[in-house]
């Protein structure tokens, strides 16, 4: 494992539209809004992979990415349960089918929560997938009392 660089990218975008494909809810492999999202991503990632409040970590693979995870930390407001502000948040994870049950997923979020700890958040948050959902609980991630809520502007 290690931390993402420039010339992944166009990994990233690829591994990044699997993980849309296999969540997407009609089941037809096209997120909403398809039109120019990839290219919109791979200006973010060139801006954000350098960034102190980004971390994006990959495995290899024999021919591109195998895997890769991105974490983001934000400074929110202090409160009660959240002293200094600072929460993560886990934007996905992703492994090819080709390499999948290899621990790499483990392997990334073992990783990121490394660095959040480093960052000193206090809190993590993530969307976890069907399949995912038993890797995060046994990392120790628990369902919030809180529900998520969304809205789509």
């Amino acid at each position: 494992m290690r931390r993402a660089a420039h010339g992944d990218i166009p990994e990233l975008v690829r591994l990044r539209a699997l993980l849309f494909a296999e969540l997407d809810e009609d089941g037809s492999g096209r997120t909403s809004g398809d039109a120019g999202w990839r290219d919109a991503l791979t200006a973010v990632l060139k801006e954000q992979l350098t960034a102190e409040s980004t971390r994006v970590l990959v495995v290899d693979g024999d021919r591109g990415l195998a895997a890769c995870g991105i974490g983001t930390v934000q400074q929110r407001l202090p409160g009660p349960h959240l002293p200094n502000g600072l929460a993560g948040q886990v934007l996905g994870v992703v492994t090819d089918p080709a390499y999948r049950r290899r621990g790499h997923s483990r392997a990334i979020m073992c990783g990121l929560l490394g660095w959040f700890r480093e960052c000193e958040t206090a809190r993590v948050d993530l969307y976890a997938s069907r399949d995912g959902e038993p890797l995060y609980r046994s990392l120790g991630f628990t369902a919030h009392r809180d529900p998520s809520l969304c809205l789509r502007l």
